[in-house]
């Protein structure tokens, strides 16, 4: 796999989190207090941000990413992954005294997690980073937050986007209550389920209760919903209505990154010009490839692959 180049300007930014991914697979997730014997261990470059920036590249996009990590070994492997996808990794930061971020992951046998993220570098990326990138942000097309990274510096993104005229794509992933402006600020909100539920204050399980969730969420202001169900595909709701998309059918392997996949596809094609349903059709086969493979970044499919891909 060759580096490569990151000399055009951007067309995809994305601002959040880059972890290092501490995987250990096991038959069956642990009960509380109890101690299991696992099958393997592995570190695998990951985060919400840096693996929908990796998803964005190898979707044929130009990415930008915009984050801090520790100044340790972990940090430097982790820009390091970027780079080799061709990502402009000057807007990520090194902070001094703060390790890098890291995600300790557990997979059992049916492809199942269990994640706790300490947020390390990532707690530290604050607005001013984000006006030191200020050259990214407005040579871009769509800009990409999540919620990994502090509140406060979400919000300044997202505004700081809107104001430019971008297309503003927020995962609002892990689950957190979200001021009401940011919704206007939001064109794509890609929430799944539980997070759906809890933006929304009312069931978001299956499609009829999803779509009303959707609806819901559509009246604080955002202009698209994208509620990903897992297998049973993606609702998008809009002001035009609401059209399911079923997931491709595929045998799991690991689902860690399936969501951050299909986002970064999705806005890698929205920027090369792709209405909303081919681009989510685009974005659910570049997810439904991700899972059949394991580990976060390793598992993202390239333009080409999903291209090829024949369900």
């Amino acid at each position: 796999m060759s580096t490569r180049s990151v000399s055009n300007p951007a067309s995809i930014v994305v601002i959040g989190s880059l972890n290092m991914d501490l995987v250990a697979r096991t038959a069956r997730l642990p009960q509380p207090g109890e101690t299991l014997h696992g099958d393997s261990f592995a570190t695998v470059p990951g985060g919400k941000g840096a693996n929908q920036a990796v998803a964005a590249a190898r979707a044929g996009a130009q990415v930008a990413m915009i984050g801090r990590v520790g100044a340790d070994a972990y940090g430097a492997r982790l820009r390091e992954a970027l780079r080799g996808d061709g990502i402009d990794c000057q807007g990520v930061g090194e902070e001094h005294g703060v390790p890098t971020g890291v995600a300790m992951i557990l997979v059992d046998h049916a492809s199942q997690n269990s994640i706790v993220i300490v947020a390390g570098g990532n707690g530290t990326l604050a607005p001013a980073h984000i006006d030191a990138a200020s050259a990214l942000l407005e040579g871009c097309a769509v800009v990409v937050c999540q919620l990994e990274v502090p509140q406060e510096t979400v919000g300044y993104a997202l505004a700081r986007a809107h104001a430019l005229g971008k297309t503003v794509i927020l995962n609002p992933a892990p689950a957190s209550q979200l001021p009401s402006a940011w919704y206007t600020w939001v064109d794509y909100l890609i929430p799944n389920e539980s997070e759906a539920q809890a933006l929304a204050a009312v069931p978001a399980q299956g499609s009829p209760s999803a779509e009303q969730a959707g609806r819901a969420l559509l009246a604080k202001g955002v202009r698209h919903v994208l509620l990903t169900l897992g297998g049973e595909g993606v609702l998008h709701v809009s002001a035009e209505g609401a059209q399911h998309f079923p997931a491709y059918p595929v045998a799991a392997r690991d689902t860690t990154a399936a969501g951050d996949t299909f986002i970064g596809a999705f806005a890698a094609a929205l920027a090369r010009g792709e209405a909303p349903a081919a681009a989510i059709h685009f974005a659910q086969k570049a997810a439904a490839l991700s899972v059949t493979r394991e580990g976060a970044q390793p598992s993202i499919p390239y333009r080409a692959e999903v291209q090829a891909w024949n369900p």
